[in-house]
């Protein structure tokens, strides 16, 4: 699904990313873990054509990013705010991504009802533009537009931000059980620990922009990881 070969970035002459090779199949529930600065939202940036690398190049089902946009059609993403309309109610944006890919409001009503709970009646039908929500809500209406595509790519960066604990959970049981009926492949970053364990199958630590750990999610991962970033 995913091939990262020879990517290497470069600010102001300090190497911040250096990825000689990672695959990810599809199907795959992929999280990356590491510190602030290890360039966990860089190489989310490249997987969708936003940074161009100094070196390197990012397949999607087997065509370049840089060369392509056809992986837009089966990509969906949220990685901050900037990917929002904010003067749009979160009603108008996700009608606004809906007609980006096709579809009628009434398909893009039919397919928000999956979110009724993540929402918990804090989202649709206010009166309030996306500025005015609060960051979780703010989140919640970015990766429920991610979603509402039905990609077959999922990229997420700390989609664990800001969402109280019961929001928490139901974004987790959502993930899962998307991912099972629909083999959904899903990029994952947070520095919550916890959370990256329940949701995904391998997990990748970054430091300093290179890849120094890559684990099968196993019931002993959480210590894995707690006992590598204690030190």
């Amino acid at each position: 699904m995913i091939a990262v070969n020879g990517l290497v970035k470069v600010y102001k002459g300090v190497t911040v990313l250096n990825i000689p090779e990672l695959n990810i199949a599809r199907g795959e529930s992929f999280g990356l873990v590491g510190n602030n600065g290890a360039g966990k939202t860089t190489l989310f940036r490249m997987i969708l054509d936003l940074v161009l690398p100094l070196e390197g190049e990012v397949l999607l089902q087997n065509e370049n990013v840089r060369q392509s946009e056809n992986w837009k059609q089966f990509t969906g993403s949220y990685l901050d705010e900037g990917f929002l309309i904010d003067y749009l109610t979160p009603n108008e944006y996700f009608n606004f991504i809906g007609s980006l890919h096709g579809l009628h409001k009434a398909e893009v009503a039919e397919r928000l009802r999956k979110f009724s709970d993540f929402f918990n009646d804090e989202i649709l039908d206010k009166p309030k533009y996306i500025r005015d929500l609060s960051k979780g809500n703010q989140n919640k209406v970015g990766i429920a537009a991610a979603l509402l595509i039905e990609p077959q790519l999922l990229i997420l960066d700390e989609p664990f931000a800001n969402l109280d604990p019961t929001t928490q959970i139901r974004l987790k049981n959502l993930l899962r059980e998307l991912k099972e009926k629909r083999q959904l492949t899903m990029l994952i970053s947070s520095h919550d620990l916890n959370h990256v364990t329940e949701v995904c199958d391998r997990i990748v630590i970054l430091n300093k922009g290179q890849l120094v750990d890559d684990i099968r999610t196993s019931a002993d991962t959480l210590k894995e990881l707690e006992a590598y970033f204690a030190v």
